[in-house]
Order: C-alpha cells, then sequence, then structure tokens
C-alpha cells in the first residue's frame, strides 16, 4: 500500500521534472520562419489551386462568344487567392536570405527588424491574403475600364479614318480644301476621292475604290495605326501600259489575287488593276471590301475628292461646320466616341468595374491597416523597452518601417505580378466589346484585354506608402507618450 501510494504521489512531479530538465521556452514557435503548415492547410490550397486552375482553363477555352456569368467574376479572384497562398508559403524564404547579410550591417536597427519581420506570428501573416485578392482586382478591373477605353476610341477612329471627316455626296468644291485647312485645330488634310459603286471585271460585284495621294495618305495610315504602308510601293508605275497598283483587304485580295483585273468607275471610265498590298484596315474606307489606288492614274473627274480626312488635336465642330457649308456633311471623332457611353448597360457596367477598382484598392489599405493596428500594442512596448536601451527616436522610426516593408513590398510585388497574370491569363476568354459599345458596330476581330501601366503601379504605390506612412505615425506617437504605460503592460505579459 505504502509503495503503490509513493508511486501515485511522485509519478507527476518526477515527469514533470524530466520534462523540465533543461530550459527551454514553453510552447512552440509560432512564427512563419518555422511553423509548418498542417496536413489539412496544404489539402484545402491544393483543392483551391485546382478549382482555379479548371476555371481558368474553362474561360480560355470557352473564349468571349458566350456571355459573361459568376465564372468571368470570380475567376481574377481565384487567381489572387492562389497566388496569396503560394506567397505565404514563400514569405520566410527572402526574409532567411536578407538577415544573413544583415548581420554584418553597422547597427542593430537592420538585422533587429529582418529578425522580427520573420519572428511574425502566422496569423499576422493572413492579411497577404486579403491584400492579394484585393490588389488582383483593383488591377484587373483597371485593365477592363482601359479595354473599353481603347476599344471606344479605336471603334470611333474607324468610323471616321481620322479626327474629323468631310465626306460630300459628289465631288467636294476646289476651294473647300483650303477653308478646311485654316479651321482651328486641323493640321493636316488628305483628300481622297471614293467611288463606293465601282464595279469588277465580271459587272456583277461592286466594291469601293479610293483615290489617294500615296505620300499623304501613307503619312495618315501610319499615323491613325490603320494600315500602314510604304507609299512608294502605291505609286503609278512609269509605263503607260502597266496596271495601277492597289492596296486590297485580304477578302479582295483573295478573290483577285495577284493577276490584273479591270475596275469600272462611277464616272464610267475603266482602269486596270493589280493588288500589291494588303492591309487589313484603311483610314478612307471602312469594311472587308475595298481598294485603295493612286489617283494619279484616273480620270480628271474620277479623281475629285470626295472626302476630307483631318487631323489635329482640338479641331473645332462648330468652325469645321461653319467652313464647310452645305458642300457636305462633318463627322468629328470626338462625338462618335461619345455615342458609346449612351446606353445604360455601358455606363452601368463601367460604372460596376470603377467601384470594384476603388473597392479592391480600398480593402487592400483597410486590410493593411488592420494588421498594423493589431500589432501596435506590441510595437509600443517593444519601442518603451528599447528606449531604455538608448535607442533613439530616429532609429525607432527606421526600426518599425523597416519591420512593416518586408510584408508590404511581398505584397505589393505579388499583387502586380498576380494582377499582370490574371490579365494575360484571362485575356482570351473574356471580350470588353459589349460593355465598350452601345451598338452591334464593332472594331475587326474581338477585343480583349491588355495590361494597364497605372492599374499595376498605382496600388502598388499606394501599399508601400500606406505601410510606411502608419509605421512611421505610430512611431511618431510612441515617441511623444511616456513608456511607463508600455512597459508595465509588457511585464505583467
Amino acid at each position: 500500500a505504502v509503495a503503490v501510494t509513493v508511486v501515485g504521489c511522485a509519478a507527476l512531479p518526477l515527469r514533470a521534472a524530466a520534462a523540465h530538465r533543461t530550459v527551454q521556452v514553453h510552447g512552440a514557435r509560432q512564427d512563419v520562419a518555422s511553423a509548418r503548415p498542417s496536413r489539412r492547410r496544404t489539402v484545402a490550397e491544393l483543392t483551391a489551386v485546382v478549382l482555379a486552375v479548371a476555371a481558368v482553363e474553362t474561360l480560355r477555352r470557352r473564349g468571349a462568344a458566350s456571355s459573361a456569368d459568376d465564372l468571368v467574376s470570380l475567376a481574377p479572384v481565384l487567381v489572387g487567392v492562389i497566388a496569396a497562398l503560394v506567397l505565404v508559403r514563400l514569405y520566410p524564404l527572402p526574409l532567411r536570405r536578407l538577415a544573413r547579410p544583415a548581420v554584418r550591417l553597422r547597427g542593430a536597427v537592420g538585422h533587429l527588424a529582418l529578425a522580427r519581420a520573420g519572428r511574425t506570428s502566422v496569423s499576422a501573416v493572413l492579411p497577404l491574403l486579403a491584400l492579394l485578392t484585393a490588389l488582383t482586382t483593383a488591377t484587373f478591373g483597371g485593365s477592363v475600364l482601359t479595354g473599353v477605353t481603347d476599344t471606344r476610341d479605336r471603334a470611333a477612329l474607324l468610323t471616321t479614318g481620322a479626327d474629323a471627316r468631310v465626306e460630300g455626296t459628289g465631288p467636294l468644291p476646289s476651294a473647300l480644301a483650303d477653308r478646311v485647312r485654316r479651321t482651328p485645330g486641323v493640321a493636316g488634310l488628305t483628300g481622297v476621292s471614293i467611288s463606293y459603286e465601282a464595279r469588277t471585271s465580271n459587272g456583277r460585284q461592286t466594291l469601293p475604290v479610293a483615290g489617294v495621294d500615296p505620300a499623304a495618305y501613307a503619312k495618315l495610315a501610319t499615323r491613325t495605326d490603320l494600315g500602314a504602308f510604304d507609299a512608294a510601293e502605291l505609286k503609278q508605275p512609269a509605263g503607260e501600259d502597266e496596271p495601277l497598283r492597289a492596296l486590297a483587304s485580304p477578302a479582295v485580295a483573295e478573290r483577285f489575287g495577284t493577276e490584273p483585273f479591270r475596275a469600272r468607275m462611277e464616272d464610267g471610265t475603266a482602269v486596270m488593276l493589280r493588288v500589291s498590298l494588303v492591309r487589313d484596315l484603311t483610314p478612307a474606307v471602312s469594311g472587308d471590301e475595298f481598294l485603295v489606288v493612286d489617283r494619279a492614274g484616273l480620270s480628271a473627274e474620277a479623281a475629285r475628292p470626295t472626302v476630307l480626312l483631318l487631323t489635329g488635336d482640338r479641331i473645332d465642330g462648330t468652325a469645321l461646320r461653319r467652313a464647310t457649308g452645305d458642300a457636305g456633311s462633318v463627322l468629328l471623332r470626338a462625338q462618335e466616341r461619345a455615342r458609346y457611353v449612351d446606353s445604360p448597360l455601358q455606363s452601368g457596367a463601367e460604372r460596376v468595374y470603377t467601384a470594384a477598382v476603388a473597392a479592391g484598392a480600398g480593402y487592400a489599405v483597410l486590410a493593411l491597416l488592420l494588421s498594423l493596428l493589431r500589432a501596435a500594442p506590441e510595437r509600443a512596448a517593444l519601442l518603451a523597452r528599447l528606449r531604455t536601451m538608448g535607442l533613439t527616436r530616429s532609429q525607432g522610426r527606421r526600426l518599425l518601417v523597416l519591420e512593416s516593408l518586408p510584408q508590404a513590398a511581398l505584397a505589393a510585388a505579388g499583387g502586380a505580378l498576380t494582377g499582370w497574370a490574371a490579365v494575360r491569363l484571362l485575356s482570351p476568354g473574356i471580350d470588353v466589346t459589349a460593355i465598350a459599345l452601345a451598338t452591334a458596330s464593332s472594331p475587326p476581330g474581338r477585343t480583349g484585354l491588355r495590361t494597364d501601366p497605372w492599374s499595376l503601379a498605382v496600388p502598388t504605390a499606394g501599399v508601400l506608402v500606406v505601410a510606411v506612412g502608419a509605421a512611421a505615425v505610430q512611431a511618431w506617437w510612441s515617441g511623444r507618450r511616456g513608456s511607463v504605460k508600455e512597459l508595465r503592460a509588457g511585464d505583467a505579459g
């Protein structure tokens, strides 16, 4: 009985003595440098990765032909979440790399800041998820808005062919070009004679034929980025029996090939043409079928300009209409572009994406501020202890700024990279034409997304500025307060 009592009473003290034979910290460290993710977390992350990859691949294969649904809305968020999970896993690696050379630096502020950043608790790294998701959403929304703007500009340019267009029902008066050239804002003028009902050799098919001055028209095509070409390749050949060189659309070039063919103009004259250049677009004529020739090879009647294409930054529409009078109609590129935002669908969709950009940027800043406020009491106590050891106020500010920089810099760089990747991955499956244009007319081909540098730079810079500013303000505020309260709080903990 005595032996059983002794063993029963001494078992617990002996076990405790054996466990505390050596001095050790109570509980294992739970910082990002030493904590290993659990199996459940690994399984959950792999499941999310599989779902994100499947969503992106489905969206890319499906293309932009179908209407938008939840998959289009969730794809950017899924990409951001996956990138955040990867960055959380990789977060300790750069800190370990930087901590080794930081030991050789003069002073203890840099080494102490990196050491504290590496010992951040796992829960403090979780705001990276919010930051990456918010930054990816903001970048994607900004790219959509940029794509909408580009699509509207392109559609307006294709309609007018230049910054402004003056077109008559027949040949324009010869004095009109001089009056229009003196209009405020007009920097360049190119005259074009267009025969919309020119007939080909079989007499049954009609297509527009534009007679141009090759040198001036080549400059216009280069400036507007609508089928740029070399003017020398369109000039009239020296021989009289040689057919006129023509710039054709792909459909016309496929129909006639490189063999000469006859085209009858609207004035009844006939010319022999040969396709020498092929371009998808041209400023004078829009559509899938057109021919552009040197008007020096046309008759005097067919060579008279019927269209004036004007270039200039700020063309005065009122003065241009006054100078044109009843000779022709005036179409401004700016006014044509303004028509595309009249539809409630287009304006509402644009506001939704604008709100998404603002909400994403605001959510990123909020997540960063909440993570900094969560660690504010502990940082204040740390500064109070270090000030008793001789740390100056400027060193305290540098310590807090350097400590907050790794997470903010990783989130900013990861957000920019993830936003760029999301746009590149999802661009084949998203068409912004329906959002940009209120009418059925659209630029040739599908209008996809492109990365907007401002959408990448502004949220990234905002995260860094907020992180550095919050740390500096916290250090300044802690320096103004006394250290007794922080020291007592730290001793009690």
